[in-house]
């Protein structure tokens, strides 16, 4: 079966990982007997696993049950949809809490305040699949939801401008650092958790200083609705089960990031991760289309809204982050106003760059770096420091989030190119939103953020990364 998980995180083609049909990290637990030597676990076609000892012996294992925790993206485990167990990152949890939030009573169970944040990615792919505009789809889908149980239903636009806003700030910052800071720039965008898995686990501590500490919209809204969502309801952290709509498997490995983790309230930003395409599987199970639910008006207090219709950012598909940023450093830096970007495709669609120019010196040169081999080519630049760039938007997924291996698969009788343009034309469709212009995402810097302080509104908005180290027989070992 094949994985849904990104090309970069299965990892599949480097020679430091392993491959599915070999060996696996961690697929089973063993208990360690004195005196035996090392044996080696094997994985079958059928998903079997066998202990395989150095004279030949084969002894049948039982699998270990792992949460996203423990994953090392090794591939030995997530290009198999038998082999991992995300029980915790699945629909079925979802209608797990909301059956429970239905019944009266149920011993030590407390009813939760479930919050859906939809992506706009998701929201144009299940538009793509049932001929709606993404604003319909996510009325319709508000509806859906909250005819489950859901009690608010948010969409990450609004979050993503908190993470464009943020970014901006941070590449400024790092500009003006660039001659004391040799690894200020380029400053490389963090949103797609494919490509954070790969460079921790692959380039570790030399990729780690370029990558921007801003966190993605999906663990923005997760500080957002655990945070100030919570503190406005008048509830704690774990009084709110969140779940999250993206395009993205990858996601789900995001939420389980340690960093991401509430000690305190003991309880993740967010709970739990569908895609797309389970979303689909959800109505399918209800036996329902989503042209068949009607409209439900939308939820205002974390979404970009204008009267009835969401808004989006310009850009690409991905988030615009180098659109963005790109025209708020052209403004702050050079006072430069830049209406339109001009794109060069280099070396394929998936490699593009854009410059800001005056009197023939190049003042910025950013650029969009997709799929795995643009990344590689990126990664090896900057090993021989020969980039030219000061800002790179880099994206796990060839064509960016709008391909995600959680979108929406194509009918059989659909081309794939075809559907991922109708995807592309439903989300550009939005009328778009200025980051900085909306009064809302300034009253919850004001209100909030300010409120909490600087170095706490820092943890708030913003995340870490950790370098994994490698043993001598190149298995990963956590950090």
């Amino acid at each position: 079966m094949a994985s849904h998980f990104s090309g970069v995180l299965q990892l599949t083609d480097l020679d430091d990982f392993i491959t599915p049909s070999q060996e696996c990290v961690k697929p089973v637990k063993l208990e360690k007997k004195q005196g035996r030597s090392l044996a080696k676990i094997q994985i079958e076609d059928d998903g079997t696993y066998f202990q395989v000892n150095r004279d030949g012996g084969k002894q049948k294992l039982e699998k270990a049950k792992i949460s996203l925790n423990d994953c090392l993206a090794c591939s030995g485990c997530i290009t198999s949809a038998e082999s991992v167990l995300i029980t915790q990152q699945s629909h079925e949890e979802i209608y797990k809490v909301l059956r429970n939030n239905k019944v009266v009573f149920i011993s030590s169970y407390q009813k939760v305040v479930v919050v859906v944040s939809v992506s706009p990615q998701s929201r144009a792919s299940l538009a793509a699949r049932y001929g709606l505009s993404s604003s319909e789809a996510g009325r319709r889908l508000t509806a859906f939801f909250k005819g489950l149980g859901v009690h608010h239903v948010f969409d990450t636009s609004f979050s993503r401008s908190f993470s464009l806003l943020e970014s901006q700030r941070e590449f400024i910052e790092r500009f003006h650092r660039k001659e004391q800071d040799k690894q200020a720039l380029p400053m490389l965008a963090s949103a797609c958790p494919g490509w954070i898995c790969y460079a921790e686990k692959t380039h570790g501590e030399f990729i780690l200083p370029y990558i921007s500490s801003t966190r993605s919209p999906q663990q923005m809204m997760g500080s957002l609705v655990k945070g100030f969502f919570a503190s406005q309801q008048g509830l704690s952290p774990q009084q709110i089960y969140h779940v999250t709509v993206m395009p993205c498997y990858d996601k789900k490995l995001e939420a389980s990031r340690p960093d991401f983790y509430l000690k305190e309230a003991e309880t993740r930003e967010v709970d739990c991760v569908i895609t797309s395409g389970e979303v689909l599987k959800m109505l399918e199970e209800e036996n329902l289309s989503l042209n068949d639910v009607e409209s439900a008006p939308l939820d205002t207090m974390f979404s970009s809204v204008c009267g009835d219709e969401l808004l989006s950012h310009a850009g690409s598909g991905s988030g615009g982050y180098l659109h963005h940023v790109f025209r708020h450093a052209a403004k702050q830096l050079f006072g430069e106003e830049v209406k339109e970007l001009t794109y060069k495709t280099l070396k394929n669609k998936d490699f593009q760059e854009v410059t800001l120019e005056k009197d023939g010196i190049v003042l910025l040169r950013f650029a969009a770096a997709y799929g795995f081999r643009n990344i590689q080519n990126l990664v090896q630049k900057l090993k021989r420091s020969k980039s030219p760039y000061h800002f790179v938007e880099v994206m796990a997924c060839p064509s960016g989030c709008l391909n995600g291996g959680g979108q929406v698969k194509s009918l059989p009788e659909q081309d794939n190119k075809e559907l991922l343009q109708q995807v592309e034309d439903l989300y550009r469709a939005e009328r778009c939103v200025v980051p900085d212009e909306e009064q809302r995402v300034a009253e919850i810097y004001q209100s909030w953020l300010r409120s909490v302080g600087e170095e706490r509104a820092r943890e708030l908005l913003h995340t870490q990364y950790h370098a994994v180290e490698k043993t001598s027989n190149g298995l990963l070992v956590k950090w």
